[in-house]
């Protein structure tokens, strides 16, 4: 990892440097807040707090999707270590948490090399305790937008913590969902799957109106209007697309609790988890 920060562009952060700027706008909800809001955690504002009740009246199980959402990741990155790769491009990660990305693989493999990248400063601002609390080098933080792949893939801290030669595990968790089409979300997928070398793995979850009633879809769309993403709910086809021609590994794409659950499954885990999730690879 870099001991300065880039000038211009993302920039990757130094632990115990970075200070939240001063134009946070901590009056319009942000999914990463909310999203740490329904998991229980501490980093969040009113705004956020008050987006994240609406959708929790609307779907009193909406805390426990964020945990299956979050069981879904820690499943999938187990299943890449497991297949051999040390390397992930976490992209729209949060706010680091109990069973984050960097602490499932580290878990495993202790020389797995790992890149968050997020919009959210107060995600960036987390930065310092996450990467003080890992190897010099195996975590890294960009401050980026998965909307601007260019800019992500041409960053030097991208280029120094990951070699894209080898295998990476890409992760879209719970984030496409927030990206709408004409903001180019098929084509970001694409240009990110086009760089990774043979072997890498695509990990993707998103929301979807297939799993919920048409009520529920309209209502949980209008209050994320509100936050600094909108919400694009998609149906299965349209998710699937995102994998282009990676191979998708059984069970294929399907509702999150039932891609490889361990153990049994949460209680009222069908309306709680209105989302897709799946793992593909690149032959």
């Amino acid at each position: 990892m870099q001991d300065e920060m880039t000038p211009g562009g993302p920039q990757p952060i130094v632990a115990g440097e970075w200070q939240p700027p001063a134009e946070l706008n901590t009056g319009i909800p942000h999914p990463a807040r909310m999203y740490d809001y329904y998991l229980g955690g501490k980093d969040h504002f009113p705004a956020d707090r008050e987006a994240a009740e609406k959708i929790i009246a609307l779907m009193p199980d909406a805390r426990l999707g964020a945990r299956i959402n979050r069981e879904f990741l820690g499943r999938a990155v187990e299943f890449a270590v497991g297949s051999g790769i040390r390397q992930f491009l976490d992209i729209g990660t949060g706010i680091p948490a109990m069973g984050s990305t960097s602490e499932v693989a580290h878990r495993v493999a202790p020389d797995a090399r790992v890149v968050y990248v997020d919009n959210d400063p107060i995600v960036l601002t987390h930065a310092r305790a996450l990467l003080a609390h890992h190897p010099a080098g195996h975590t890294t933080v960009l401050h980026a937008d998965l909307r601007d792949p260019v800019a992500i893939l041409a960053d030097p801290g991208l280029k120094q913590a990951l070699d894209l030669s080898r295998p990476v595990a890409l992760m879209l968790v719970a984030v496409l969902h927030f990206v709408r089409d004409e903001e180019g979300a098929a084509e970001t997928v694409a240009q990110l799957r086009d760089v990774l070398a043979p072997g890498s793995m695509l990990i993707l979850s998103h929301g979807t109106q297939d799993l919920m009633s048409p009520q529920a879809a309209e209502e949980t769309t209008r209050i994320y209007r509100g936050a600094s993403s909108p919400l694009v709910l998609r149906a299965r086809a349209e998710v699937e697309k995102f994998f282009g021609d990676f191979e998708l590994v059984d069970p294929g794409l399907v509702q999150l609790p039932l891609w490889r659950p361990q153990g049994q499954l949460h209680q009222g885990w069908q309306e709680a988890a209105p989302a897709y999730g799946g793992v593909a690879v690149k032959r």
